[in-house]
Formats: C-alpha cells, sequence, structure tokens
C-alpha cells in the first residue's frame, strides 16, 4: 500500500484548500469516519474522547458531535488543555459545537484531574485523539498521563481506537518512547510512514485506512502546500546557508546566464556566482551590481577553462549549466568533462546536448542531476518522439527518469515532474511565458532550491513558482510579458508560501 509522511499529508491538506476543500470539511470527513468506526465496534454505550488541541483533537469534536446524535451513546471529551489554547480556527470552531450537541467536556488544566474526573473508568470505550501526526520527541504532561491511563483501561479489555496514528508514534517512523495501545487505529486518506516500523506495530491493533473526500489533484498537481516542504531559512543562519549557486552559461548569448543567475538570488540562494566566457562578463555583470561574475577563458565555454572550474564547482552547492552556451563542439565536449566534479546540477538548454546514455552511467550515484527540457530537447535525450497524450508523456518522463537515474522537468502547458519512482505534475503558468528567456528563470530557480533541497522537491517546486509568478506578470503584461517581468514577481510568490 502506498504511504506517506506527515510532512507530505500537511502539503496535500493545504493543496485541498488552494484547490477550494477547506480544511473544516476534510475535519469533518474525518470525524464523520471516527464515528462510524465507533458504531462498528460499540452498539451502545459510554465513549470518551481524550482530545488534544490541535486537529486531531478537531476530528475528534466532530465525531463526538456526530456520535451524540445516534440513540444509545453518552459521549464524553475530556480536552488535554485550555479552551482559548486550541491551535487551530477548524479545531476551535468544532469545539464550540459541541455544546449544541449534548457532549460533556472536562477542561484538563493538571494532570492530577484526569484520574480524579472517573471518567476513563467509567467508559465503554476510548478514543485517543491527542497527537495523531502532529508529535515528535517525548511526551510531556498532561499527555503523557493521559497516555498512560488510556493504556491501562485498555488492559482491563475496553476498545482503543486510535484516531490517524497511536498518540506517541512518530508519524515518521522514528523511534518513541511511549505511546498508546489501540486496538483499532483510524488513519486518513493514506497509511502513514510511522505505521510501518515493528515497533509501531505492536500499538496500531488493526490499521484502516479512511478515504476522506481529498481532492485528487491537490496530490497529483505541485501546489503551494509542496512549497511548505521546502527547507525554511534559520534564524541564526549567516551568509551562504541558504545556498551558493554557479552559473555556468553564455557566449553566443549574454542574457541567458544573466536570468538565470537572478531568478537564483530572487528565489533565496545567498551566492550566485555566474561563469561566463570573458566576451560577455562585462555585459552580464552590467544586469545587477547583486551578481558576482566569473570571467572564462575565451568566446565560449572550452577545455581550457578547466583549469577554474573545478575549484569553483567545488565552493558552491549546486551547478546550474547549459543557458546561452551554445552547442558548438569543443563547448560540448567541455560540459561532459565538468560534470564529474559535481555534486548537484541542473542541466537545461545547450547542455542538454552533450548527455549520452555512457554519460548518465558514468555519474550514477556519484552526481545528483536535474534536467530542465522542453519536448523537442527531450526527444534528443530519448532518441524518440515526446508523445503527445498527456498518459503518455507521463509515462516516458518516469521511465526516462527511472532509466537513466535523474529528475527530469519536462516543460509544456503541463509540465511533468519525475524522479522515476513519483511524479508530480504542474499547471501553473501561461502562453506569454512561450517568450525567450523564461526557461534560463525556471533554471535558475531550480538550482536555488536544489542547493538546500531534495532534487524532486526542488524541481516540483520550482515549476511552480515559475509558472506562478508568470501568472502574476501576465495580469499586468498580456502577451507582451518579458522573462524580466517574471523575475520581478518571484519574491511575492515565495512570500505568499512563506518559506524565505
Amino acid at each position: 500500500m502506498k504511504y506517506i509522511n506527515s510532512l507530505r499529508m500537511r502539503a496535500i491538506d493545504i493543496n485541498c484548500a488552494y484547490l477550494g476543500l477547506s480544511p473544516v470539511q476534510l475535519m469533518e470527513n474525518a470525524g464523520a469516519a471516527i464515528a462510524q468506526g465507533v458504531r462498528e465496534r460499540l452498539g451502545s454505550g459510554k465513549v470518551l474522547f481524550v482530545a488534544g488541541r490541535g486537529n486531531n483533537g478537531g476530528d475528534a469534536f466532530v465525531a463526538a458531535r456526530h456520535l451524540a446524535g445516534t440513540p444509545g451513546y453518552v459521549v464524553r471529551i475530556i480536552l488535554l488543555g485550555k479552551v482559548e489554547d486550541i491551535r487551530t480556527e477548524e479545531a476551535l470552531h468544532n469545539f464550540s459545537l459541541l455544546r449544541f450537541s449534548r457532549v460533556q467536556v472536562i477542561e484538563i488544566k493538571d494532570s492530577s484531574q484526569l484520574a480524579a474526573s472517573g471518567w476513563f473508568s467509567d467508559a465503554d470505550m476510548l478514543v485517543d485523539a491527542i497527537f495523531g501526526t502532529g508529535v515528535k520527541g517525548e511526551v510531556k504532561e498532561p499527555e503523557s498521563t493521559a497516555i498512560d491511563l488510556i493504556n491501562r483501561e485498555g488492559k482491563s479489555g475496553k476498545p482503543v481506537i486510535s484516531v490517524d496514528v497511536p498518540s506517541g508514534i512518530d508519524p515518521d517512523g522514528g523511534e518513541f518512547k511511549k505511546a498508546v495501545y489501540a486496538d483499532l487505529t483510524l488513519t486518513f486518506h493514506r497509511m502513514k510512514t510511522g505505521l510501518m516500523s515493528e515497533q509501531a506495530k505492536e500499538h496500531t491493533g488493526m490499521v484502516k485506512v479512511a478515504e476522506i473526500g481529498v481532492c485528487a489533484d491537490a496530490e497529483h498537481y505541485v501546489g503551494p502546500g509542496d512549497l511548505q516542504m521546502l527547507q525554511k531559512r534559520r534564524s541564526e543562519a549567516h551568509k551562504g546557508n541558504a545556498g551558493r549557486v554557479l552559473i555556468i552559461g553564455g557566449g553566443p548569448y549574454s542574457g541567458a546566464p544573466a536570468l538565470a543567475s537572478l531568478a537564483a538570488l530572487k528565489a533565496g540562494a545567498d551566492l550566485v556566482t555566474a561563469a561566463v566566457p570573458e566576451s560577455i562578463a562585462k555585459v552580464v555583470a552590467s544586469y545587477s551590481p547583486d551578481l558576482i561574475v566569473r570571467k572564462l577563458s575565451s568566446n565560449i565555454l572550452c577545455p581550457e577553462d578547466l583549469s577554474i572550474l573545478p575549484d569553483l564547482i567545488n565552493s558552491h552547492d549546486v551547478v546550474v549549466m547549459g543557458m546561452g552556451l551554445g552547442r558548438a563542439t569543443e563547448t560540448l565536449e567541455t560540459v561532459r568533462k565538468i560534470l564529474p566534479f559535481c555534486r548537484k546540477v541542473v542541466l537545461d538548454a545547450d547542455a542538454l546536448s552533450a548527455l549520452s546514455g555512457i554519460l548518465f552511467e558514468t555519474l550514477a550515484g556519484n552526481c545528483e542531476i536535474i534536467v530542465t527540457p522542453h519536448a523537442a530537447e527531450f526527444a534528443r535525450l530519448r532518441g524518440m518522439e515526446t508523445p503527445g497524450a498527456p498518459e503518455s508523456r507521463e509515462k516516458a518522463v518516469r521511465e526516462f527518469s527511472e532509466e537513466k537515474g535523474v529528475v527530469t522537468l519536462l516543460k509544456g502547458k503541463i509540465d511533468i515532474i519525475s524522479d522515476g519512482k513519483q511524479t508530480l505534475l504542474n499547471r501553473t503558468g501561461n502562453p506569454g511565458m512561450t517568450v525567450g528567456g523564461t526557461g534560463d528563470v525556471l533554471a535558475g530557480i531550480t538550482g536555488s532550491l536544489f542547493s538546500k533541497n531534495p532534487a524532486f522537491l526542488a524541481a516540483a517546486c520550482a515549476a511552480y513558482i515559475n509558472g506562478a509568478a508568470g501568472d502574476l506578470a501576465f495580469e499586468k503584461a498580456g502577451n507582451a510579458l518579458l522573462a524580466t517581468d517574471v523575475l520581478e514577481k518571484i519574491p511575492q510568490i515565495i512570500k505568499e508560501a512563506e518559506i524565505g
């Protein structure tokens, strides 16, 4: 069964909201699934929900409301904390409905209140909704005592249902010290990574995956939730911590490496160095005082440049190569000789012409590669025509990526991003972005994100950011849009996603 970690599930939730499916709707569906799970295992009796202050508790509030409307049940909730400390708007909204739902509630301010309430021993069934996927590390009070009391009642034979994951389990598969022992774990949408470990299996009991109406596109298309998975800039960070990017490009063209370099800066890289042929170094430097420009030895990239490039590569986190290089024989041969020095590389435009099957095999395991072709370039890489049908196109990208051991970002009306194991689509962008230079901007964004993030995530998020920035620019410029207009909108997309 396909399973996901807590970050990916959170990304899907955010993507659902972006598409118009509100978090409160998903919470309602989750709560209804829990209530149904209770009914299937207890025909009538006293049900105690032990709820935390996050969305896991919010799911329990919904379930309690549903169950309280069913004859034969007495429904109680122990809230571990104060109402004013409930952390999400959706959970607070559903808690506020309990006063109209004939549900008894106790707020726990001190762990000594838990046993004193008598509600644990009085219950016929207990529902654990303390943490779900929202916990890592040591369990503190009053949650620790609540877990002990749930486990005590479970040992006496009372059924225990855990919501999403048994509270205390690391949702992403790490070790843990204390957790609820459940008879049934109701997890939502997909199996969670943390439920698969041998240690966790001692706590989960039977695991049932409940579908809660997640939009399929929230999982298959890149959205703002995916951007939340990117590494955040730390408050104690210093220069260089947010990424050092080396751009190798230019010769026949000067604008392409300049656009890629500026895009990398706009996407959050701390330091960007443009290594360009001597003939265009001054032109590239004139684009912005923010660029660090290193002159190469000739009018085009050539073997003589290998005397300085390895040291430059070693002092940067990622190399972005190809924009405006041209396809001279000596340039392509130099690209092939540069690649073994790279740990991470984004290959775009003319650099793609240097690739071959033998080269992929040579680099396998030593260099992480993202390729960013359009359809014609992808056809040359594969040695066969790029399919037109969406399903066939996606299959071709997936198979190529798996065979070559690369991440492929195939540019098009719908971008396709795959590493051979996982595939995402991106639909941001517009026809105005057929103007020259937008692909160079994409390459720069990709390199910036790749400097500090996994290759697949970096490529997928770069496609989204580039297209979303283009969409903002298109609102003002229409079909007169320029690549520099896209550049200027990148920070707004970054800021809105809070990933800077």
